[in-house]
């Protein structure tokens, strides 16, 4: 399906990690193919911006990862898991995917958040009231259904965006 506004200014804000995690839920060791989903998204808009935000391990070499997201168009924001003093670890982009997503506003016409956090919920509410179209892309069942509501547009994603398995 060609996208009924084919001239929108589009910009993709992936959260790799939900993402990740998801489609792990949903379909086991599955992983997602970064080019089927752009092109999925972008649905015959033109991108202006896709950007895949990364969480890290310290000790994780993620080189291979990024080259691949390089190559097929996106630019990557990568940040390092921290371990905390209680053993448990922290590493999260909901701030900076959200102050990326603000600093975009007025330059696109549309903003697609790839991630079914909860957390971005008053950040897509912020990007609908200024007028830009706000797509939330996510597996359904793994979504937060006020992230859901608060969007223009929900894309539920399928196995079709994965890799195959070899």
């Amino acid at each position: 399906m060609i996208h009924p506004f084919p001239d929108q200014r589009l910009a993709v804000l992936v959260d790799t990690a939900n993402l990740y995690h998801s489609a792990k839920s949903l379909f086991g060791g599955a992983r997602i193919d970064y080019r089927r989903l752009l092109d999925r998204v972008a649905d015959g808009r033109r991108v202006v911006r896709a950007i895949a935000f990364v969480v890290r391990g310290e000790d994780v070499d993620v080189s291979p990862f990024i080259s691949a997201l390089h190559t097929v168009g996106f630019e990557t924001r990568i940040k390092i898991l921290r371990r905390k003093s209680d053993g448990g670890s922290r590493g999260s982009w909901d701030v900076g995917l959200a102050l990326t997503a603000a600093d975009l506003a007025s330059r696109v016409d549309a903003i697609a958040l790839a991630s079914g956090d909860g957390d971005l919920t008053d950040l897509v509410r912020y990007l609908v009231a200024r007028g830009v179209r706000t797509e939330v892309v996510a597996f359904p069942g793994t979504v937060a259904e006020p992230l859901v509501e608060a969007a223009d547009a929900f894309l539920g994603l399928e196995d079709d965006v994965l890799m195959e398995r070899r």
